[in-house]
């Protein structure tokens, strides 16, 4: 259902254009030595992973609008539904940035690329 689509590319980590090869080197976000490094090219289709020097640099934004939600989200969860303190609800977002930093920084580099590389049929 969702193959073929930008939500699956972003989701399973793979590549925009052909939703076949991966985006990434490893697939596990918590390998600090290799967590961003991905190949120059598709394996399967071709596409470039390399757009331009700092194109990545966009995804900076996107990273900071996953941020603002994750902190949207919890302060409604914490405080506002189940009444914690605002003291808990800081050092729970701290503590949920800093573990989740890695994988939130792979998944806003697959949105921002998503953004400008559309999915091609002929290229499966």
């Amino acid at each position: 259902m969702l193959k073929n689509t930008k939500l699956y590319s972003i989701l399973f980590n793979k590549c925009p254009k052909c939703c076949v090869g991966n985006f990434y080197v490893d697939k596990n976000s918590y390998n600090l030595k290799t967590f961003v490094d991905s190949p120059n090219k598709c394996e399967h289709c071709g596409e470039s992973f390399v757009k331009e020097v700092g194109f990545y640099y966009g995804a900076m934004y996107v990273s900071y609008g996953l941020n603002v939600a994750l902190g949207v989200g919890l302060f409604i969860l914490t405080v506002l539904l189940l009444n914690f303190s605002l003291i808990a609800f800081l050092i729970t977002y701290a503590v949920l940035v800093l573990v989740l930093f890695p994988w939130m920084m792979r998944k806003s580099r697959l949105v921002y690329i998503n953004i400008f590389v559309r999915f091609d049929k002929s290229k499966q």
